[in-house]
């Protein structure tokens, strides 16, 4: 009889196919706010350098803000902390909304944006109820990491063309409505699903993660790695409007998160050689390689169809780097903290997308859309510099007891 693929065994497991329905519908929005504040900012301002620094703000506050609300979700559990948390995040999107409708001061965007900072980071969530309920599993573990990868890639392949066409067809704030209930539906079910939720303990025990050797490192690397995907969004959403395809936008940055999943997938099925931190250099040489694409045929060609087929390929670098890299973070992270180890990565990430966007933003106006796609090259040579020459090779703990101890239930 052949063996079932890893993906089927993986949600047979009791709970799994529910609580990431409810994850995948609360993730979908990720995709959709940035590129939805940005076509209503540039289109009412006319201006991407601001519509660049809002976003940049937004996820500059969450990078402060997300560690501390991961750090809730560990000490009081997901449902207790997660859905009142995505409420006041929904409270400031719908904020936004109504600024911009209203042309109210620049400053009220920077502020409204600002408080969707609480937005609990859903990928997260999800992937430390994976290691809960695979614990001892390593190999299923890094199915369901790659599988996670991949729903963030498909939650950034539909998002924008979500919002792209919703801001297209109806109004320039449909697509943040839209994400703002998608995300406030998504979490309430997601947080309704208790069996499989990481039981809470009573005291936890060990380091933070920021404080813990070789989590640092990592998190160095992130932030580089988020310039890239922040640079690449506000770059390639301008330099469709320039050529006055900006309905396609969103479509473009689809093929390049399509192109990450499909590489994902195939990713997941694979069992990985060597330790994560031997792999870790390789997968960003491989990003910084691919990115070179885009910039050429934007500046060679200037067709907007070669560079859609450009990022496509360049995207198949993205999900193998992102699972190793949540793979160290993982073996890094003290027992117990796994949704604020996770976080810290993230907000790694989201730091460089606001620094990302704030310069694509401003190379974008300053000189050119083509000059724009020399950041994300940039930003992935020096996550490239930073995998080889940070001290990343440390002995990596044990998935075998990281769930096991002595819990508290709810």
């Amino acid at each position: 009889m052949p063996r079932p693929s890893p993906y089927r065994s993986l949600f047979r497991l009791p709970g799994a196919r529910a609580f990431t329905a409810g994850n995948l519908i609360a993730r979908l929005p990720m995709g959709m706010f940035s590129v939805s504040a940005v076509v209503m900012i540039a289109g009412s301002r006319g201006s991407y350098a601001l519509a660049g620094a809002v976003i940049a703000t937004g996820l500059a506050a969450t990078a402060l803000v997300a560690p501390w609300i991961a750090r809730l979700v560990d000490r009081y559990g997901q449902a207790r902390v997660a859905l009142p948390a995505t409420m006041i995040a929904v409270l400031g999107s719908l904020s936004l909304l109504l600024c911009v409708r209203h042309d109210t001061p620049d400053w009220t965007l920077f502020a409204s944006y600002a408080a969707t900072a609480t937005t609990p980071n859903t990928g997260g969530m999800s992937r430390a109820r994976w290691a809960h309920l695979l614990a001892g599993d390593p190999k299923a573990l890094h199915t369901a990491n790659s599988f996670e990868q991949a729903a963030d890639e498909l939650c950034f392949m539909l998002g924008p063309v979500l919002a792209a066409f919703l801001c297209g067809t109806f109004f320039p704030e449909a697509g943040t409505l839209a994400g703002a209930v998608l995300l406030l539906t998504g979490m309430a079910l997601f947080t309704t699903r208790r069996a499989t939720e990481p039981p809470v303990r009573t005291h936890i025990p060990g380091k933070a993660p920021l404080r813990t050797p070789g989590i640092p490192p990592l998190l160095a690397v992130c932030l580089a790695m988020g310039g890239v995907f922040g640079a690449t969004e506000v770059v390639t959403l301008a330099f469709a409007d320039a050529q006055g395809r900006q309905s396609a936008a969103g479509a473009v940055l689809a093929l390049q998160a399509a192109g990450s999943c499909a590489a994902g997938l195939l990713h997941g099925a694979v069992k990985p050689t060597g330790p994560a931190a031997a792999r870790l250099p390789r997968c960003v040489a491989a990003m910084a390689t691919l990115l070179i694409l885009p910039l050429l045929a934007a500046a060679l060609t200037g067709s907007l169809l070669l560079l859609a087929a450009a990022l496509l390929v360049a995207g198949m670098a993205t999900a193998p780097t992102m699972v190793t890299t949540m793979t160290l973070v993982q073996e890094r992270t003290p027992e117990g903290r796994l949704n604020e180890g996770m976080t810290l990565a993230v907000t790694g990430l989201l730091g460089g997308i606001a620094c990302g966007s704030a310069i694509g933003g401003w190379t974008v106006e300053h000189l050119s859309p083509t000059a724009g796609y020399a950041v994300p090259v940039t930003a992935a040579a020096t996550a490239l510099t930073l995998s080889l020459t940070l001290p990343l090779r440390l002995p990596p703990r044990s998935f075998s007891n990281r769930f096991t101890k002595s819990v508290t239930p709810h």
